[in-house]
This record gives structure tokens, sequence and C-alpha cells, in this order.
């Protein structure tokens, strides 16, 4: 069968493989030429995952049995639009799928349904202090239909919003942009997949993040199982279970980003996907559950096992595991190490650079920077650290005078910065 992915990025790599070892046909569509999931797919296409009609007009030229993306949230809108329009299999339609891609819509449902989340507004830009009533500072600034922490900044007051107004729109194409008030907190994501509008919760981790003032919420590591699961495991389901119905998502993965503080359990975010912290590689190894096979197959309008899915208990599961996302300062770089070296190492499941020599490494504002992942495992936790250290102390990324730029942000101890001010 013939499978269009939507999206050619390290994140869909897995995708691409897994689907070719079964036997499909892939074409992997981005609008970069040299995309590396386009080194392994069969066909590929040169469009943009946001542009519906050029991924319809592939979708159709190919004859295309199935489209997917993974890991990004943009695409899930396109690709359920294609899917509707080439009479593909879909998982949700392309009103939900739009829901789950445009904040404005999604925090409309928050409110019409009841779900907890923060004070907020929309804007545009020639907004005045009084759209902004009931939202207090500090803020924190979103694009509407954005992804990976791009264009999201914490800030003070108006002239700040001001200031930032057209870097937000750059990563949107909408004309307004969304104002949060700032929620003290720690988060969690839950992963999930739904069948029959039932949800099966797979994993809740803790999502460790870095607040490059005043880029804010950039993911460094996700931790399984959450340190919150035991005391909020109840609260947690059921709020999940709350959005699907929300939402109307009746099957596929969901991704709930969650943020834990004084004021409770508030939802941040929602997503129709398999998340992009390689999820789709460390879900299947803590819970023996394939979702990314049940994707592919899904998408493909296949039928699947789903006896894991009903046995399967989240809070009895005692496996550990770390997804340590690989950044580094800005540099040049001159070499890396042998790759090889680290998935030897005691615990190291998968582990891979994003970046090779030659490439310059910006600030870290968002997840592009991000350099590469590395998925580790223990028998303990204590056993977990250590394998963590040891792996940090192995990693090599470095610039033209031979120094390691890689961030051990394990050792940074405001990683998490001051939790009532986010500075």
């Amino acid at each position: 069968m013939k499978l269009l992915i939507l999206g050619g990025s390290n994140v869909q790599l897995n995708a691409v493989k897994k689907a070719k070892e079964k036997g499909h046909t892939v074409i992997v569509s981005d609008y970069y030429p040299d995309a590396p999931a386009k080194k392994l797919s069969d066909y590929s296409e040169l469009a943009s995952t946001f542009d519906i009609e050029a991924n319809i007009e592939a979708a159709k030229r190919h004859g295309a049995d199935g489209v997917l993306t993974l890991g990004t949230d943009q695409p899930v809108y396109t690709a359920a639009r294609v899917a509707e329009e080439c009479g593909l299999p879909s998982l949700i339609n392309a009103i939900t799928a739009k829901a789950a891609t445009n904040k404005k819509i999604m925090k409309s449902i928050f409110k019409d349904n009841c779900i907890p989340s923060v004070n907020y507004c929309i804007i545009g830009r020639d907004f005045c202090e009084k759209d902004m009533e009931g939202v207090s500072f500090p803020v924190v600034v979103k694009p509407l239909d954005s992804q990976g922490q791009r264009g999201v900044y914490k800030l003070d007051s108006i002239y700040d919003i001001r200031s930032v107004f057209n870097e937000v729109l750059s990563f949107s194409r909408e004309k307004e942009i969304l104002v949060e008030e700032f929620y003290p907190s720690d988060e969690i994501t839950v992963s999930g997949w739904v069948h029959n509008r039932k949800l099966h919760i797979l994993t809740v981790t803790d999502r460790i993040y870095y607040n490059n003032y005043p880029h804010i919420g950039i993911c460094t590591a996700h931790n399984f199982p959450s340190r919150f699961l035991a005391d909020f495991h109840t609260e947690i389901s059921q709020l999940s279970e709350r959005l699907v119905q929300a939402f109307e998502i009746p099957e596929g993965p969901v991704y709930f980003q969650m943020l834990l503080g004084d004021s409770g359990i508030m939802v941040n975010e929602i997503a129709c996907r398999i998340g992009g912290a390689y999820e789709d590689l460390f879900i299947p190894l803590v819970t023996g559950i394939d979702i990314l096979d049940m994707l592919i197959e899904a998408s493909l309008g296949n039928s699947y096992d789903i006896a894991a899915l009903n046995s399967y208990r989240p809070e009895m599961n005692n496996r550990l595991v770390t997804v340590q996302m690989l950044f580094a300062s800005p540099c040049t770089i001159k070499s890396t190490n042998d790759m090889n070296s680290i998935r030897q190492l005691p615990g190291v499941v998968q582990a891979k650079y994003n970046f090779k020599p030659g490439y310059s490494v910006s600030s870290m504002e968002n997840a592009t920077a991000r350099a590469g992942y590395v998925i580790i495992t223990g028998e303990s936790r204590a056993i977990l650290e250590e394998n963590t250290r040891r792996v940090y102390n192995c990693l090599k990324i470095c610039d033209e005078t031979g120094e390691n730029k890689i961030i051990n942000f394990n050792l940074v101890e405001e990683k998490h910065y001051d939790k009532k001010s986010g500075k």
C-alpha cells in the first residue's frame, strides 16, 4: 500500500522506516529538499506540510492509500483535509483536526466544556489595554497556529507585547495572537490512544523544560513515569477523558500537555498525534504497545490489535526511562563523537545527533535548536541517573577550538527557574 507521510524531519524518520519494513511504499512531503526522511522514502514531494492543495495533489498523483503525520502539530490538519478530499481513511475529521491545531478554537472548546485552563485573551495588532481585561501580568504570548515553542515569550507589560507582536505573527498564518496568564507550575504530558471514542492512557511523563528568558518552556527531557502520577492519576485520567469527549475524538493518538501548580491542574494544549519527543520509540519500550504501528495501520484503513490496550494500566507500570533532548551552546560544529559508542553504554536504547560538522548551532529559543536525543533506561532511579550521567560524560559536540559545547541540563539548577516568577 502507498502511504503519504507529511514531514520529513528526524521525528518522522522512524515512521518511514517502520512503514517500509511493513512493505508499504512511502511518499514523504516536506518543504526542505534535503529533509532526512526523504533519504529513506520511495518518493518525495517538495511541498510544505502546511500546503493543503499541494499535498492533495501529491496524494492523488501517487495514488496514496493513506496519509499521516506525527511529532508535529500543524500537519495534523493538512492530513485530515487530504484524507477528506481524496476519500482516504482518517482517524479524525477536519473539524476536530482544526480545533486541535488552532489555539483560538482550542481555548474556546476548553471554556465551553469547563476544562480548567489559564485566563487568556486573543488580540490583534491594534489591541488596546481594555482587550486584555481579566488577564494579569506576567503573560505568555503564543502564535495561534504554530509548534515547537516557536514565537513563545514570557512578558511583563503591554509594551513588551507590542515589541514582539510581529515576531510572534511571523510564526503564524493568523492575524491575531494568544495571550495567556502565566501559571507557575510543573508540566506533564499525557500520551494515549483513543479507540471507538474510549481513551487508553499509555504514558504520563514529566516534561522538563528550560527558560531562556524571554523564551520559555523549551523541552529538555521527558521522564517516565511522572512523579505526579501516583497522587494525581484519577484526576489526570478523568480530565483526559473529558478532553476526548469535548473535542469529539473518535480514534487515534492523543497528546495532552497539563500544568500542575497551586491552583490545581490546568490544561495547556492538546494534540491529536504522537508526541514529538520520540514517543513513537519510548512508548513501545515501556508499555509493549507499538503506537507507531497502530498509527500506520489505522491510517491505511487496516485493522489493528487492541488486546494490549485493553489490558494495560499505566499506574501499574514500573519501567523507568528518560528521553534527553540534546542541546549545544551556539557554535559552528567542528566534530562530534561517534553515536555508536553512546548506543553501547549501559541503559541506552537509542541515540542520534541531528546536526553534522559544519552546522552553525543557534541560540536556544525553541525546539529547532535540538542537537539530538538519547533514550535511556535504568532498573532503579539511582541507576537511571548514573546511566544518564555516563551518557553526558561521553557526548561531544566540539567547536573549532575543540571545546565541548554540549549542555547538560541535569547539572543546571535553574532548569525550571523560579516557579513563582518564571525567571
